[in-house]
């Protein structure tokens, strides 16, 4: 097994068992062609080559090297020298087509551009629109991307995130489950990207709603707003999608997110 390189985050998935969990989620047809984002040694590789088309982005030039050989005689595998975040979709849709799903034990130093480069934002989602991502991530971030409205987890990161895919917990991943082991707990999550059943009227106006919302969370969100929406225009806008005027920014669903967001379009103040 090669040695980790710090600078690229890395730490090898080893466990059996999750890497079968990791399988399952992803519900994988013949069909399927798999965008993976570092498959490092190649151990969750092998497993998705016998059902799946394999498209492997991978930026480490040691690891490249050892996968070409280990996967030279594979016909559903192709692999991408290059950083994820730079690389353009017309490049990853070689040989086999546009991927239609993501699988990927992803850095956690840059799970949010990589979150962004798949998703896009409220603002602009992803042109490339995939049918589902299964991700390994710290669990902290697992646990504000499913959180619940009303609970503490729940934030702009949250809302964001689920205006764009439903998002679900799959498991939990303990650090023995890695070699090394991460000195942080991890989980998989997996998120199917699909069009919010309540459209945003502006979709920038929103990402700014909720920015400012969730500036600063212990605040009530009249507080949070005030210098931005008249305050009574902002209680009866809160009033008519039924929140509390003493609710907080975590205590709103995303869809009383967006009906806010379309209730004040236009009323932001400068």
């Amino acid at each position: 097994m090669p040695r980790p390189r710090k600078r690229f985050g890395q730490h090898w998935l080893t466990s059996d068992r999750i890497l079968q969990n990791i399988l399952l989620a992803a519900e994988l047809t013949s069909g399927d062609r798999v965008l993976e984002i570092g498959p490092g040694t190649g151990r969750l590789t092998r497993l998705l080559v016998q059902t799946a088309a394999v498209v492997a982005v991978e930026v480490d030039r040691d690891l490249c090297r050892a996968l070409r050989k280990q996967f030279q005689a594979a016909p559903q595998f192709a692999l991408i020298e290059h950083d994820i975040l730079t690389l353009n979709n017309e490049a990853i849709a070689t040989p086999f087509g546009a991927p239609n799903k993501v699988v990927a034990n992803i850095p956690y130093y840059i799970t949010g551009p990589i979150l962004e480069r798949l998703l896009g934002t409220i603002e602009q989602p992803a042109a490339v629109n995939y049918q589902s991502l299964v991700l390994l991530v710290q669990q902290e971030v697992a646990d504000r991307i499913c959180a619940t409205p009303g609970s503490r987890a729940f934030g702009a990161l949250s809302a964001r995130l689920q205006y764009l895919a439903q998002c679900e917990l799959v498991c939990p991943v303990p650090p023995s489950a890695f070699s090394p082991p991460p000195k942080v707990e991890s989980a998989v999550i997996r998120l199917r990207p699909r069009p919010f059943p309540l459209t945003a009227d502006d979709p920038g106006h929103l990402g700014q709603l909720l920015k400012q919302g969730f500036a600063t969370k212990r605040k009530m969100l009249r507080n949070n707003l005030k210098g931005h929406f008249d305050r009574d225009r902002l209680l009866e806008a809160m009033a008519e999608i039924g929140a509390s005027p003493q609710a907080r920014a975590e205590d709103l669903t995303v869809e009383q997110w967006v009906r806010l967001s379309n209730d004040c379009a236009g009323e932001v103040r400068e």
